[in-house]
């Protein structure tokens, strides 16, 4: 008779208390799915659908707080004019909001002729902005090939030093 009537009735009775044991975890779990995972969950897919729809001529925010306008939406790329001639390609991830989506100029219903399709955007601006990226491209492999050539120079005049 170590133990005692009532510590024997416990032992018999454990089977509850497994149950009882889980039931704080369990709700705390459903809690916090309630409350972060959810909402969270939430907040990712209106993100992932603004930066969807990210179009030409918005008004956005980085998450590095530089505002401008969408210029040039590629893939995973976008052109923003930052200010005047100042253009800025950044990931489409970074982007933080959208200030102000673009309003396409009111359309007169007697002019058939001015019709452009979304699909197919056309514009002198987005020519211009191709022959000014070429000329960037160029003008990036001529500072290239003209560091290389500084390079060379260096090290040639190393070796004479070396030498004498």
């Amino acid at each position: 008779m170590l133990i005692t009537p009532a510590y024997a009735q416990d032992a018999a009775a454990g089977g509850g208390s497994f149950i009882v044991t889980l039931l704080p975890l369990i709700l705390i779990f459903v809690v916090f799915y309630f409350l972060l995972i959810r909402p969270q969950q939430k907040r990712m897919k209106d993100h992932r659908a603004m930066l969807g729809s990210v179009r030409r001529g918005d008004k956005v925010v980085t998450g590095g707080g530089i505002i401008g306008t969408v210029t040039r939406v590629r893939d995973d790329e976008l052109t923003i004019q930052v200010a005047q001639g100042v253009k800025v390609k950044v990931v489409r991830s970074t982007l933080t909001n959208i200030l102000a989506k673009y309003q396409p100029p009111e359309e007169d219903d007697d002019d058939d002729d001015d019709i452009v399709l979304e699909d197919e955007p056309h514009d002198e601006a987005d020519e211009h902005d191709d022959e000014r990226d070429e000329r960037d491209d160029h003008d990036d492999r001529d500072r290239r090939d003209e560091n290389d050539e500084y390079e060379e120079s260096d090290e040639a005049d190393d070796r004479r030093r070396r030498q004498s």
